[in-house]
């Protein structure tokens, strides 16, 4: 019986969590690929070459030394089917060269009803995984920077069974113009989960969840007068996908920018995964500080509510 409920609860773990994979294809790690803050994925995460305004080392480690102020944010998102997804960061350029930049990727299912195999509840549980980075860049020359991220991931599916694993980014930044930016990263080498379910069966089996290794390339064009941004992305994956991206920054006055973009925008297949993305930013200055409000609304085509994105962010 205690069996039973066990590989019950295991069912219903894998369906609810498969809701929040299916939003990037299903395979491991997909909620570290959702995109990092309210401005990153207002602008449909083609953000990999831009070197302006709030630098996140989560797209390309190698952006980290054009920044301009420290930054510290935290994010916290609205979502359907009980999920969650939070992001906490801070990141700075180090004098003369390099930068150095970390944060956090907190999500999960919660409010999972485990029952027994009478279907009589027994109490209520979650699933959550969880990415930790450190990111270090340095510019060999005034327009060419390299960097690389350290993650670890941590994964608690249920009770005793979880798993934990290290993974690498490396990323190089170009800049080829006056105006326009190169970005060029490899992400998630290495990066697995090593998966034993003996604690629940008694004789169950280890398995390897191996991650898609991701390949992009992205440009970015600084608009004339200041006027925003203009982004594109390509991304290649070890499982054979291949998807666009595109994102625009505009700003209308140094206090308020608005942003859109188109996210996963599928080369491989026709499958309708196309997530149209909005959003803005207000910001104010005081005493040499600035904090930041950003909000992103991203249409998930497989989701009965869309995804509200909240980051609140200062610079100083």
């Amino acid at each position: 019986m205690k069996n039973f409920t066990k590989i019950g609860v295991s069912i219903i773990l894998l369906l609810n969590w498969s809701i929040l994979e299916a939003q990037i294809g299903g395979t491991a790690g997909s909620f570290a690929r959702m995109g990092f803050g309210a401005r990153g994925m207002s602008m449909g995460n083609a953000v990999s070459a831009i070197t302006t305004g709030d630098i996140n080392s989560y797209y390309n480690p190698a952006l980290i030394p054009f920044a301009e102020h420290r930054t510290a944010s935290i994010t916290y998102s609205f979502l359907s089917f009980d999920r969650y997804l939070n992001f906490l960061s801070y990141g700075q350029a180090v004098q003369p060269t390099a930068g150095i930049s970390f944060g956090i990727i907190n999500a999960g299912v919660g409010d999972i009803e485990e029952r027994n195999s009478d279907g009589i509840k027994i109490r209520t549980i979650s699933t959550s995984e969880n990415m930790f980075f450190l990111s270090f860049a340095n510019r060999i020359h005034n327009n060419v920077s390299i960097g690389v991220s350290v993650k670890m991931f941590y994964h608690k599916l249920y009770e005793e069974v979880s798993s934990t694993t290290v993974g690498f980014d490396i990323g190089m930044l170009i800049q080829a113009a006056k105006n326009i930016s190169v970005g060029i990263t490899l992400q998630d080498i290495n990066s697995k989960y090593k998966w034993d379910t003996n604690p629940i069966y008694g004789r169950g089996r280890q398995t390897d969840d191996v991650f898609p290794i991701l390949r992009r390339i992205s440009v970015a064009y600084q608009l004339p007068n200041s006027l925003g941004i203009v982004a594109a992305e390509f991304e290649n994956s070890s499982v054979k996908t291949n998807h666009l991206r595109f994102g625009t920054e505009i700003i209308l006055h140094p206090s308020f920018i608005i942003r859109t973009g188109v996210d996963r925008w599928n080369l491989s297949n026709n499958y309708s995964g196309l997530k149209p993305t909005f959003g803005y930013s207000i910001q104010g200055d005081f005493d040499g500080w600035t904090p930041a409000l950003d909000y992103s609304y991203v249409i998930e085509p497989f989701a009965t509510n869309n995804m509200h994105i909240i980051t609140l962010s200062i610079k100083f």
